[in-house]
């Protein structure tokens, strides 16, 4: 915040303050109900200063144990996070994060309240971006819209200016999941201003066909790579690292910004962190890095992405 300031989105980029176009960089957290200890001010200490990142995503799961069991106390969690990311100067992306159920709409009601207590209470912050609906599936480009066109002037009425990221059909794939791809979006696009499109790969899962095609939607669409993993769609199995710095370089190319999945200390590949290290105090360093977290730190600091530090 103190180099860029206010976001906004000009043309096809997201751009700070100056007009200047820019790529955040940084990671998300898993589900704030899985991992509840591993977002906080240590960890985001660690984020900022020590991986140089600048973005943080809170992944507030709508089901699964999450936000709709207990909305009070989850909103009241998200609030806080916002709090210590922005007293730390980080960018931070609010997630409303859809998956299963996948069509958004069934939430639309639980997400129009999130969305208007979260947006009071930040009212006056420049740094909050709010990620309205994460990984549709099984819905219609359509159903997506038409849920976009319900929750946005809710947000807007109290955050008229802040970047809002919208999901995309077929996981956030651009529909290419769903074998379409971004035309739809292009010939009937969501009609608000600073709007950005989300888009989401695995590394091992999705490579050189995809990146093509996130190559030519970034030439007429807003982009913003809200989740990737450097292993499968599974969030497990084996990293590949190759394929994940062909997609960073791709990004950086088109200066599309990103944040990596997760920020946790589970068990699974795509964990930041060795399991237990959420336990404790210390977030800094490469010895408290999985394989994935050491490559991400690596090419955050450096430009060059090292799994081995």
């Amino acid at each position: 915040m103190a180099v860029h300031g206010r976001l906004s989105v000009c043309g096809v980029q997201l751009c700070n303050e100056a007009g200047e176009a820019i790529q955040l960089r940084g990671m998300s957290s898993h589900g704030l109900q899985f991992f509840p200890d591993c977002v906080n001010t240590d960890s985001l200490v660690a984020l900022r200063d020590d991986w140089r990142a600048d973005v943080i995503r809170l992944s507030m799961y709508a089901q699964e144990g999450g936000l709709e069991t207990d909305p009070v106390g989850f909103t009241a969690k998200v609030n806080g996070l916002v709090d210590d990311a922005t007293a730390l100067g980080l960018y931070v992306i609010v997630d409303f994060h859809v998956l299963t159920p996948g069509d958004p709409n069934i939430n639309l009601e639980l997400a129009k309240s999130f969305f208007a207590e979260v947006t009071s209470t930040h009212a006056a912050k420049n740094n909050v971006i709010y990620e309205i609906a994460n990984e549709p599936n099984g819905v219609s480009w359509a159903g997506i819209k038409a849920y976009a066109d319900e929750v946005i002037p809710v947000i807007r009425d109290n955050a008229p200016e802040s970047v809002v990221l919208v999901g995309t059909r077929g996981f956030s794939s651009l529909g290419l999941s769903d074998g379409s791809d971004e035309t739809e979006i292009i010939d009937d696009p969501v009609t608000f201003d600073n709007i950005m499109y989300t888009f989401h790969f695995y590394a091992a899962s999705h490579g050189a066909d995809r990146r093509a095609v996130v190559a030519r939607a970034a030439r007429s669409l807003p982009l913003f790579v809200s989740e990737f993993g450097t292993q499968t769609f599974t969030g497990d199995g084996d990293n590949d690292f190759d394929s994940t710095t062909a997609w960073l370089d791709l990004l950086k190319d088109a200066r599309i910004s990103y944040a990596m999945w997760s920020f946790s200390d589970g068990r699974e590949t795509n964990s930041t962190f060795l399991p237990g290290t959420c336990a404790g105090t210390d977030f800094t360093g490469n010895e408290v890095l999985t394989e994935a977290g050491r490559y991400l730190r690596s090419r955050i600091r450096t430009g060059v992405g090292n799994p081995n530090g």
